[in-house]
């Protein structure tokens, strides 16, 4: 590209698609080039006028350029103008979002559109800066940004300078001091806390009631929508029994409008009884659907902020101290072509306005990352663990703290089901000694939670409660204690964290050297991951044919009890990988690798022994620690409330953090050298796992490997913490029970209910079942394609022709990441000549929402994906028309399922592997109706779907097996019977 044009009026409008592009050139020529043509013509011109500039490069197939980009990007200018508000990264998101274009309108935008996008964005900046404060408050960043090279600088200087030369200027701050955004932040204030929730219950009718007053008297009737609302009000009725809460398990189909259905008697609770009702999820986008059903009980905005709150884990938001520490670093440098003062000025925008700070899915876009790195945001985020709370001089202004205080007192208090179970598990498992403190999480113990996506409890419940001592996660646990030893990282250890309240309590000093010793002792040395590997290729040079479980000898000692114990983990796994896995294969090779545990070796059970009685030299000094700063809360009332917040958040966090882990290793460490008993139905299930990984945080990459144990039924630790803490539940999914057991109704919620953790819980549950008010006769086709082959061409054409039937609209779902980027590459230019733009999980450089995002925006673009977007699309209307499986998605092969289906199944391990595959076919083909005027088609090209899986799918669909060529005809006169 030629230098860079003064204005992005005098720059090529580039339109970037998958295959064909479109170029407006600076003489007025419009060019619609397959993309290897435009490519070495976009050379000869000034760097482009575009939107996406990443995606755009990677469509063209361009190297990518860092921070300050030559180019004019759309969507960097839309972060100045709209801060804190989100946008679909495209030309016809830009478009629909300025009112350019009405949604209905699929006529393919030209790149002179992007010109009006400018203007519009421009035009937007002047109207602001026609209000003194804001033009005084934006000319610095301005500036700012300009010295380090923005391309849109001029422009944004041009556009507020004429809007200043007409008001008039206040008094501006140095651009330097106009950055540092947190000296200016509102901050919160304590109030009193909030007495216990009171125990009134909930009618039926009241129930019912409420949820007409949502609706209004013109609302649209939902069948079953007001029975589901009267029958979750069980949920609501005070508990009779110590540690036996009221549980509703509620099947609604989809169309139901469970979530209207169930909100109507969860915020009738809060009222009567000023408590808080916890609603969890699964994925993000449900949270989305519910904060947007929520505007209807709560229209005023300002009461919506106060009655709900949006909570996820400390770590998805905005730090103001490492942001404080990242901008000082930043301003010491020169602004010239300094690359981070760009992102920084525009992180400066979004924080001076966003809701609630969240980095992750919140009113940040997500296509931030894309635009200048994911690296800025993970270092603005609390990921590393070491808040001092309120020691921290942004304690006040703290988006995090924010977040916590606001959920104590909201009504309805929105979270994912990993931190719901975090809190629950801190209220349940929370020691005796710290009970005294008063140590409740610090969300609070809400008594009544509602699961929905209630299918996911299981895998929920498997990550929540999963123990795994590996070499990245007692790395990580060692640089939290011992902080930065050396390299880039500005970690921060707990010696240092404790400063200040070394000074107040001298014994503290004694403890933490102890601690800090043990830990420098015991965890894995910086640089870890490098000797574990040149032990591995001295092993595999060495051993040769011989076996290495036999042969090996007496361990090598590398004078660390953990590096010794991975190192003979590692060694078992290379032998019994080599009894069952050809090592010249890649994908078995260097991909996940697993075996069982047991037998063990001798070589491991003195590892073993070590490394328990080094890992106990942690825990004496950190229980004394605890147990030191408990005291303290306990004894000394004159503790001010600034520094009694400050211990009970570091009780939390060591307890947490540091020491249940580490007791969770020991007790995972002794059970070693007991092997499972033969009959016996195991407990937990403990395996060897290595896997690739890269982690730039601590600046280190290459092969983790770990002992791995996890709950063979992890819905006992669900149930164990929920039934003491909590007097209602409500799980609630479209798809809780299998429908193969449709002629024996108490089978099938015996399964539903085993699948969530019922028979853990003292009481048994309400059960209902709603069913859709869909016509899935009516409004779907499903088809099994007989002709197709596995083999990558073959699936490629049936994906391409599919594709081209729907006219876009189509989501592709893939068991394999290698399998989809190959159709991705065969398919996406042919696709592109047909005006239907491709998109995929894992080629695109977006992350999975605003992949969503784009394919719910374009509606003739289609979307490749593997299981995380079978759950997380959410795309109702036309944008969504087809789903095509490439395989049919059997559980993975592993240990862990291996076990399950063994001791889960009740003698049926087949049964067991149906009923996981028929859910996830049961939960995609319910992403295609999601109202009464949508249509859609299912197409499995697995010809080898057995018969026996039709049964996920719902009354009244006919599953026809037919050869490529009839489907194709049939599914063009259902979705477009006109043509």
């Amino acid at each position: 590209m030629t230098s860079q044009p003064f204005s992005p009026f005098e720059a090529p409008a580039l339109i970037a698609r998958p295959g064909v592009s479109s170029l407006l050139t600076p003489d007025g020529e419009i060019l619609t080039l397959p993309n290897k043509e435009l490519t070495p013509l976009l050379r000869g011109f000034p760097p482009p006028l575009l939107v996406h500039g990443p995606e755009a490069l990677r469509l063209l197939d361009l190297p990518s350029e860092p921070q300050p980009v030559p180019w004019f990007d759309l969507l960097e200018l839309f972060l100045f103008v709209y801060p804190a508000q989100t946008v679909t990264p495209t030309p016809r998101g830009l478009a629909l979002r300025l009112g350019l274009l009405d949604e209905h309108d699929d006529t393919p935008l030209r790149p002179d559109a992007l010109y009006k996008i400018t203007r519009l964005l421009l035009r937007r900046l002047e109207d602001i800066g026609h209000i003194p404060q804001e033009c005084a408050s934006l000319l610095p960043l301005a500036e700012l940004i300009g010295k380090a090279g923005w391309s849109w600088a001029e422009s944004v200087n041009a556009a507020l300078t004429a809007a200043s030369l007409k008001t008039g200027l206040p008094d501006t701050i140095s651009s330097f001091e106009r950055l540092k955004i947190w000296k200016t932040l509102p901050q919160w204030e304590d109030k009193a806390p909030r007495p216990q929730a009171g125990t009134q219950p909930i009618s039926p009718l009241a129930a019912r009631k409420r949820l007409a007053e949502i609706l209004g008297p013109d609302a649209e009737t939902r069948a079953g929508q007001a029975d589901f609302s009267s029958v979750t009000s069980y949920a609501f009725h005070p508990r009779e029994k110590p540690d036996e809460p009221n549980i509703v398990l509620a099947e609604a189909g989809t169309g139901t409008g469970k979530t209207l259905g169930y909100i109507a008697p969860a915020s009738l609770w809060t009222e009567k009884n000023d408590g808080t009702v916890w609603i969890s999820t699964y994925t993000r986008h449900l949270q989305r659907q519910i904060e947007q059903e929520l505007t209807r009980l709560y229209p005023d905005p300002a009461i919506r902020r106060e009655k709900v709150v949006l909570r996820k884990g400390r770590e998805n938001y905005l730090c103001l101290l490492n942001l404080e520490e990242i901008v000082i670093s930043a301003l010491n440098r020169s602004p010239a072509n300094n690359p981070t003062l760009i992102a920084l000025v525009l992180l400066a925008r979004w924080a001076e306005n966003t809701a609630d700070g969240d980095l992750q899915g919140g009113d940040l876009p997500g296509w931030f990352g894309d635009l200048f790195g994911p690296g800025l945001l993970s270092a603005i985020a609390d990921r590393r663990g070491e808040c001092i709370h309120s020691a921290c001089g942004h304690y006040q202004s703290c988006f995090i703290e924010n977040s916590i205080r606001k959920a104590r007192y909201a009504d309805l208090v929105i979270a994912n089901h990993a931190l719901t179970l975090s809190q629950a598990s801190w209220n349940a498992l929370v020691p005796q000694s710290l009970s005294p403190a008063g140590l409740t999480d610090e969300n609070g113990v809400p008594s009544h939670i509602i699961f929905d996506e209630g299918h996911h409890i299981f895998d929920a419940s498997d990550n929540a409660f999963a123990l795994t001592f590996s070499g990245l996660e007692t790395a990580e646990l060692r640089r939290w204690i011992l902080g930065n030893e050396g390299g880039r990282s500005r970690a921060r250890g707990l010696y240092r964290r404790m400063d200040d309240l070394q000074e107040i309590f001298p014994p503290l000093k004694d403890m933490l050297q102890k601690l800090l010793l043990a830990t420098q002792m015991a965890l894995p040395q910086p640089q870890w991951s490098m000797r574990l590997q040149e032990l591995r290729e001295e092993r595999a040079s060495s051993l040769q044919e011989k076996n290495a479980l036999e042969d090996s000898g007496p361990p090598a000692i590398l004078d660390n009890p953990s590096e010794d114990f991975l190192q003979e983990l590692d060694a078992i796994l290379e032998a019994r990988l080599l009894e069952s896995v050809h090592p010249h294969e890649p994908e078995f090779r260097y991909g996940r690798q697993e075996v069982d545990l047991h037998p063990v070796t001798d070589n491991l059970l003195v590892a073993t022994n070590n490394l328990i009685e080094a890992l106990q030299k942690i825990v004496t000094p950190l229980d004394r620690l605890i147990a030191f700063l408990a005291d303290q809360l306990e004894e000394n009332a004159e503790l001010e409330l600034p520094l009694v917040q400050r211990l009970e958040a570091l009780i939390r966090s060591l307890y947490r953090r540091a020491l249940s882990p580490l007791q969770g290793w020991i007790a995972m460490l002794r059970a070693i050298s007991t092997p499972p008993e033969e009959g016996n139905i195991p407990l937990y299930v403990d395996f060897i796992q290595r896997e690739r990984f890269s982690a730039p945080r601590m600046g280190i990459e290459g092969l983790d490997i770990g002992l791995h144990r996890h709950w063979l039924d992890p819905t006992i630790p669900f149930a164990s913490t929920l039934q003491g803490t909590t007097h209602g539940l409500l799980i609630t999914s479209a798809t809780l029970r299998d429908q193969q057991e449709a002629d024996n109704d108490e089978q099938s919620w015996k399964k539903a209910e085993q699948r969530v953790g019922i028979p853990h819980f003292l009481k048994a549950p309400v059960r209902a079942s709603l069913l859709s008010p869909f016509d899935y006769g009516q409004q779907t086709r499903a088809y099994v394609i007989t002709d197709v082959s596995p083999e990558i061409t073959s699936l490629s054409r049936a994906f391409q022709v599919l594709f081209e039937a729907s006219r876009g609209g189509a989501l592709g779902l893939f068991t394999a990441i290698n399998r989809l980027k190959a159709v991705y590459k065969h398919i996406q230019e042919p696709l592109s000549q047909h005006d239907i733009t491709l998109y995929a999980q894992h080629v695109d450089v977006m992350d999975n929402a605003t992949l969503v995002d784009i394919f719910r925006t374009e509606r003739h673009s289609c979307l490749l994906g593997t299981d995380s977007m079978r759950d997380g699309v959410d795309v109702p209307g036309d944008a969504l028309r087809m789903v095509v499986f490439e395989r049919t998605p059997w559980p993975r092969p592993d240990i862990l399922h291996r076990e399950r289906r063994r001791y889960l199944s009740g003698d049926n391990p087949n049964d067991y592997d149906d009923f996981i595959t028929r859910m996830r076919l049961r939960q995609a083909f319910g992403r295609l109706i999601r109202r009464r005027d949508d249509k859609g088609v299912f197409v499995m090209l697995d010809r080898r779907l057995p018969t026996r899986l039709l049964s996920a799918f719902p009354h009244g669909v006919e599953i026809k097996r037919l050869k490529l060529a009839e489907a194709l005809q049939e599914i063009t006169g259902f979705l477009y019977p006109s043509t």
